[in-house]
């Protein structure tokens, strides 16, 4: 028997704004929803497979996106003509897309973000308990080990790479109702580890390095997301990995697999391990618990 279908959204007419004279912003919508960063997906890979002269960079978000240009080269009312008539004939019924299933390994409850986040009880909504305990409460958890079961058991899709560069937005492909959903904290801090993995409203981060943040501190990542250097073996084409349209399946290990990952990533060997799909989101927001279970059978 199928399980749960996903809420479709019905979403209103784009709107289209002029950022300076060289980029163009694109709302679909006020908040976030799957058809929305879907919709934002597909316009801005056949954007892409256009290869308009002029069109420097195109940067999908939640449920926007941004493009930069030059105007020398093509006019913005041309290229908003475009986006239009793409918002007109994609249809995400019809529409899939090349990408990639990802393992993401994650040390729950390390070290790191636990004298991290101890240390900034008095900037949190409940300074008696840990990160993973508040938020396993409030989301109706016994455990903050059935939390983190729950957190780990269905996919992520990177919808979005900003704030700070090399970030990667991942929103949990599950129905409304099954989402988990958490708090920024009542005042940020000041420190976060890099490659922290941070939960906030319904979306887990992961800071690519140290500095400032808000988000809930779940555990931490032993694999880069941000190489500047370019030096890692995943890294050659992009300093970002992942990228929007990927989907992460976080994986729960133990310190001893977490060493021996940083050690890999300190004489440059690591490479993730991840699989080609072609995703359909007709078919995810049919049945998306079915889906899931066979998007993530390829690794």
């Amino acid at each position: 028997m199928a399980g749960s279908q996903i809420q479709r959204t019905e979403l209103p007419s784009p709107r289209y704004e002029y950022g300076g004279d060289d980029h163009i912003f694109v709302e679909l919508d006020q908040e976030m929803s799957f058809d929305a960063n879907f919709k934002a997906m597909a316009i801005t890979q056949q954007i892409r497979e256009m290869d308009l002269s002029g069109l420097i960079e195109v940067c999908p978000a939640n449920a926007s996106y941004l493009l930069h240009f030059d105007p020398d080269l093509i006019e913005p009312d041309t290229l908003i003509e475009k986006l239009r008539v793409l918002d007109r004939e994609i249809h995400l019924s019809e529409y899939e897309w090349e990408t990639r299933i990802i393992d993401f390994p994650v040390l729950y409850d390390d070290p790191w973000t636990h004298e991290t986040l101890m240390r900034f009880r008095d900037n949190h909504q409940d300074p008696n308990v840990t990160d993973l305990e508040y938020s396993a409460r409030i989301n109706g958890f016994e455990t903050p080990e059935a939390f983190i079961d729950a957190h780990a058991g269905a996919p992520h899709m990177v919808t979005m790479i900003g704030f700070v560069p090399g970030l990667p937005w991942t929103f949990q492909m599950v129905p409304r109702d099954e989402q988990i959903e958490v708090p920024k904290y009542v005042q940020p801090r000041t420190d976060t580890p890099s490659r922290a993995i941070g939960y906030g409203g319904a979306f887990t981060a992961i800071y690519p390095v140290q500095g400032a943040g808000g988000y809930q501190l779940f555990g931490r990542t032993p694999v880069e997301v941000l190489d500047v250097e370019q030096k890692l073996p995943d890294f050659t084409e992009s300093m970002v990995f992942p990228q929007p349209g990927d989907i992460m399946k976080f994986r729960e290990i133990d310190r001893d697999e977490y060493d021996r990952i940083r050690t890999k990533i300190g004489d440059g060997t690591f490479e993730y391990r991840y699989e080609s799909v072609r995703f359909s989101p007709e078919e995810f927001f049919e049945d998306p618990e079915t889906y899931n279970e066979e998007l993530v059978e390829v690794l």
